[in-house]
Protein backbone atom coordinates (compact mmCIF):
# COMPACT_ATOMS: atom_id res chain seq x y z
CA UNK A 1 0.00 0.00 0.00
CA UNK A 2 1.25 3.43 -0.71
CA UNK A 3 -0.30 6.16 1.01
CA UNK A 4 0.79 9.94 -0.38
CA UNK A 5 -0.53 13.06 1.81
CA UNK A 6 -0.30 16.62 1.26
CA UNK A 7 3.10 16.05 -1.16
CA UNK A 8 4.06 19.28 -2.67
CA UNK A 9 7.58 19.41 -4.12
CA UNK A 10 9.27 22.54 -5.34
CA UNK A 11 11.34 23.65 -7.95
CA UNK A 12 12.54 27.44 -7.38
CA UNK A 13 9.11 29.01 -8.77
CA UNK A 14 7.86 26.12 -10.44
CA UNK A 15 5.21 24.13 -8.38
CA UNK A 16 6.29 20.29 -9.75
CA UNK A 17 3.57 18.72 -7.52
CA UNK A 18 0.84 20.60 -5.78
CA UNK A 19 -0.64 18.84 -2.37
CA UNK A 20 -0.76 15.78 -3.55
CA UNK A 21 -3.07 12.81 -2.04
CA UNK A 22 -3.57 9.48 -3.14
CA UNK A 23 -3.91 6.20 -1.49
CA UNK A 24 -2.39 3.04 -3.66
CA UNK A 25 -4.38 -0.15 -2.42
CA UNK A 26 -3.04 -3.96 -1.98
CA UNK A 27 -4.26 -5.90 -4.58
CA UNK A 28 -4.43 -3.70 -7.18
CA UNK A 29 -2.74 -1.88 -10.05
CA UNK A 30 -2.35 1.63 -10.45
CA UNK A 31 -1.59 3.91 -13.52
CA UNK A 32 -0.29 7.16 -13.48
CA UNK A 33 -0.80 9.24 -16.47
CA UNK A 34 -0.65 12.91 -17.75
CA UNK A 35 1.17 15.19 -20.17
CA UNK A 36 4.71 15.27 -20.12
CA UNK A 37 6.17 18.25 -17.38
CA UNK A 38 2.65 17.38 -15.12
CA UNK A 39 4.80 16.07 -12.30
CA UNK A 40 4.79 11.99 -12.61
CA UNK A 41 8.12 11.76 -12.61
CA UNK A 42 8.11 13.93 -9.11
CA UNK A 43 5.81 12.25 -7.82
CA UNK A 44 7.54 8.60 -8.43
CA UNK A 45 11.09 9.76 -6.97
CA UNK A 46 9.27 11.21 -4.12
CA UNK A 47 7.40 7.70 -3.06
CA UNK A 48 10.81 6.13 -3.62
CA UNK A 49 12.84 8.68 -1.44
CA UNK A 50 15.22 10.29 -4.15
CA UNK A 51 13.98 13.54 -3.58
CA UNK A 52 12.16 15.01 -0.25
CA UNK A 53 8.94 17.27 -0.33
CA UNK A 54 8.24 20.49 0.57
CA UNK A 55 5.52 19.51 2.26
CA UNK A 56 3.84 16.46 3.03
CA UNK A 57 4.50 12.85 3.77
CA UNK A 58 4.27 9.36 1.84
CA UNK A 59 3.71 6.37 3.77
CA UNK A 60 4.64 2.69 2.11
CA UNK A 61 3.19 -0.08 3.65
CA UNK A 62 2.82 1.90 6.63
CA UNK A 63 6.33 2.77 7.04
CA UNK A 64 7.61 6.34 6.43
CA UNK A 65 9.83 6.86 3.71
CA UNK A 66 11.57 10.02 5.16
CA UNK A 67 11.49 9.28 8.92
CA UNK A 68 12.53 5.80 8.04
CA UNK A 69 13.81 5.65 4.32
CA UNK A 70 16.01 1.92 4.26
CA UNK A 71 12.93 -0.26 5.56
CA UNK A 72 10.94 1.74 3.43
CA UNK A 73 13.12 1.23 0.20
CA UNK A 74 13.85 -2.68 1.49
CA UNK A 75 10.13 -3.45 -0.15
CA UNK A 76 10.16 -1.41 -3.11
CA UNK A 77 10.98 -1.92 -6.55
CA UNK A 78 11.55 0.96 -8.34
CA UNK A 79 12.33 1.32 -12.13
CA UNK A 80 13.29 4.76 -13.57
CA UNK A 81 11.88 6.05 -16.76
CA UNK A 82 15.79 6.16 -18.47
CA UNK A 83 17.99 2.79 -17.74
CA UNK A 84 20.81 4.20 -16.56
CA UNK A 85 23.36 1.69 -15.59
CA UNK A 86 26.94 0.87 -14.83
CA UNK A 87 28.40 0.48 -18.29
CA UNK A 88 31.75 -1.48 -17.49
CA UNK A 89 29.80 -4.21 -15.42
CA UNK A 90 28.10 -7.32 -17.01
CA UNK A 91 24.98 -8.02 -16.55
CA UNK A 92 25.34 -10.42 -14.01
CA UNK A 93 27.86 -8.29 -11.84
CA UNK A 94 25.21 -5.29 -11.52
CA UNK A 95 22.90 -7.61 -10.84
CA UNK A 96 24.69 -8.98 -8.25
CA UNK A 97 25.88 -5.60 -7.07
CA UNK A 98 22.25 -4.46 -6.37
CA UNK A 99 21.55 -8.09 -4.94
CA UNK A 100 24.20 -7.40 -2.35
CA UNK A 101 22.61 -3.95 -1.57
CA UNK A 102 19.34 -5.49 -0.77
CA UNK A 103 21.56 -8.20 1.33
CA UNK A 104 19.76 -10.95 -1.18
CA UNK A 105 21.15 -15.17 -0.02
CA UNK A 106 23.15 -16.40 -2.71
CA UNK A 107 20.35 -19.28 -3.33
CA UNK A 108 17.73 -16.56 -3.83
CA UNK A 109 19.91 -14.46 -5.97
CA UNK A 110 20.51 -17.30 -8.26
CA UNK A 111 16.88 -18.74 -8.34
CA UNK A 112 15.22 -15.28 -9.16
CA UNK A 113 18.09 -14.08 -11.27
CA UNK A 114 17.61 -17.23 -13.46
CA UNK A 115 14.06 -17.33 -13.56
CA UNK A 116 13.82 -13.34 -14.15
CA UNK A 117 16.18 -13.70 -17.05
CA UNK A 118 14.32 -16.11 -18.58
CA UNK A 119 11.38 -14.07 -18.76
CA UNK A 120 13.52 -11.57 -20.49
CA UNK A 121 15.26 -14.25 -22.26
CA UNK A 122 18.70 -12.29 -21.66
CA UNK A 123 20.31 -15.67 -20.43
CA UNK A 124 22.81 -15.38 -23.10
CA UNK A 125 23.69 -11.90 -22.29
CA UNK A 126 24.57 -11.71 -18.77
CA UNK A 127 28.14 -12.23 -19.03
CA UNK A 128 28.43 -9.63 -21.50
CA UNK A 129 29.46 -6.08 -20.25
CA UNK A 130 26.39 -3.70 -19.98
CA UNK A 131 27.70 -1.12 -22.28
CA UNK A 132 27.57 -3.40 -25.50
CA UNK A 133 23.72 -3.68 -24.40
CA UNK A 134 21.00 -1.92 -26.98
CA UNK A 135 18.12 0.00 -25.05
CA UNK A 136 15.97 -2.60 -24.62
CA UNK A 137 18.19 -4.83 -23.03
CA UNK A 138 19.40 -2.24 -20.36
CA UNK A 139 15.40 -1.88 -19.83
CA UNK A 140 15.45 -5.41 -19.33
CA UNK A 141 18.22 -5.35 -16.94
CA UNK A 142 16.91 -2.70 -15.14
CA UNK A 143 13.29 -4.74 -14.42
CA UNK A 144 15.64 -7.82 -13.71
CA UNK A 145 17.92 -6.01 -10.99
CA UNK A 146 14.84 -4.25 -9.61
CA UNK A 147 12.81 -7.24 -8.90
CA UNK A 148 15.64 -9.68 -7.63
CA UNK A 149 14.61 -8.69 -3.97
CA UNK A 150 11.30 -9.96 -4.74
CA UNK A 151 9.73 -6.26 -3.07
CA UNK A 152 6.23 -6.27 -2.46
CA UNK A 153 5.69 -2.87 -4.06
CA UNK A 154 6.71 -2.10 -7.42
CA UNK A 155 6.95 1.84 -8.53
CA UNK A 156 8.01 1.65 -12.58
CA UNK A 157 8.60 4.97 -14.32
CA UNK A 158 7.62 4.07 -18.01
CA UNK A 159 8.39 0.46 -17.75
CA UNK A 160 7.18 -0.36 -20.84
CA UNK A 161 9.23 1.87 -23.15
CA UNK A 162 12.22 -0.24 -25.29
CA UNK A 163 10.92 -3.54 -24.57
CA UNK A 164 10.30 -5.57 -27.60
CA UNK A 165 6.41 -7.07 -27.62
CA UNK A 166 6.94 -10.34 -25.97
CA UNK A 167 8.69 -8.67 -23.33
CA UNK A 168 6.24 -6.06 -22.69
CA UNK A 169 3.49 -9.05 -22.18
CA UNK A 170 5.59 -10.69 -20.14
CA UNK A 171 6.01 -7.70 -17.75
CA UNK A 172 2.68 -7.14 -17.93
CA UNK A 173 1.64 -10.16 -17.16
CA UNK A 174 3.53 -10.11 -14.10
CA UNK A 175 2.30 -6.56 -13.27
CA UNK A 176 -1.14 -8.58 -13.21
CA UNK A 177 -0.19 -11.59 -11.50
CA UNK A 178 1.83 -9.57 -8.48
CA UNK A 179 -1.21 -7.10 -8.16
CA UNK A 180 -3.60 -10.51 -7.95
CA UNK A 181 -1.29 -12.07 -5.09
CA UNK A 182 -2.24 -8.92 -3.00
CA UNK A 183 1.00 -6.79 -3.53
CA UNK A 184 0.97 -3.20 -4.77
CA UNK A 185 2.17 -1.98 -8.76
CA UNK A 186 1.67 1.76 -9.15
CA UNK A 187 3.55 2.27 -12.57
CA UNK A 188 3.51 5.58 -15.02
CA UNK A 189 2.85 5.23 -18.45
CA UNK A 190 2.08 7.55 -22.06
CA UNK A 191 0.38 4.62 -23.80
CA UNK A 192 -3.05 4.83 -23.02
CA UNK A 193 -4.57 1.96 -24.21
CA UNK A 194 -1.89 -0.04 -21.72
CA UNK A 195 -3.51 1.40 -19.21
CA UNK A 196 -7.39 1.28 -19.48
CA UNK A 197 -6.72 -2.43 -20.19
CA UNK A 198 -4.53 -3.34 -17.38
CA UNK A 199 -5.34 -0.64 -14.19
CA UNK A 200 -8.16 -1.15 -11.49
CA UNK A 201 -7.45 2.75 -10.73
CA UNK A 202 -5.95 5.23 -12.98
CA UNK A 203 -4.69 8.35 -11.98
CA UNK A 204 -4.48 11.62 -14.09
CA UNK A 205 -1.76 14.42 -12.97
CA UNK A 206 -1.94 17.65 -14.55
CA UNK A 207 -0.09 20.77 -13.75
CA UNK A 208 1.10 19.06 -10.60
CA UNK A 209 -2.35 18.31 -9.28
CA UNK A 210 -4.38 15.20 -9.49
CA UNK A 211 -7.25 16.03 -11.57
CA UNK A 212 -9.02 12.53 -11.89
CA UNK A 213 -8.98 9.32 -10.15
CA UNK A 214 -10.54 6.13 -10.07
CA UNK A 215 -11.20 3.16 -12.23
CA UNK A 216 -12.36 3.79 -15.78
CA UNK A 217 -15.93 3.41 -15.62
CA UNK A 218 -16.25 5.61 -12.88
CA UNK A 219 -14.08 8.65 -14.97
CA UNK A 220 -16.65 8.08 -17.51
CA UNK A 221 -19.32 10.99 -18.41
CA UNK A 222 -20.12 9.32 -21.81
CA UNK A 223 -21.21 5.43 -22.30
CA UNK A 224 -18.34 5.31 -25.31
CA UNK A 225 -15.68 7.18 -23.64
CA UNK A 226 -12.29 5.70 -24.03
CA UNK A 227 -9.26 6.76 -21.27
CA UNK A 228 -7.68 8.64 -24.64
CA UNK A 229 -10.90 11.25 -24.57
CA UNK A 230 -11.15 11.48 -20.78
CA UNK A 231 -7.64 12.32 -20.73
CA UNK A 232 -7.78 14.75 -23.48
CA UNK A 233 -10.94 16.19 -22.29
CA UNK A 234 -9.06 16.52 -18.67
CA UNK A 235 -5.71 18.08 -20.32
CA UNK A 236 -7.31 20.58 -22.29
CA UNK A 237 -9.99 21.73 -19.88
Amino acid sequence: MIEISGITKRFGATVAVDHLDLQVMDGEIFGFIGPNGAGKTTTIKTIVGMLRPDEGEVRVNGIDVLRNPIAAKSIMAYVPDTPDVYEKLTGIQYIGFVADAFRVPADERKRRTAELASVFEMEGALGDLIESYSHGMRQKMVLISALVHSPRVWVLDEPLVGLDPKSAFALKTMMRQHADAGNTVFFSTHILEVAEKLCDRIGIIVQGKLVACGAVDELRTRKDDTLESIFMDLVDR
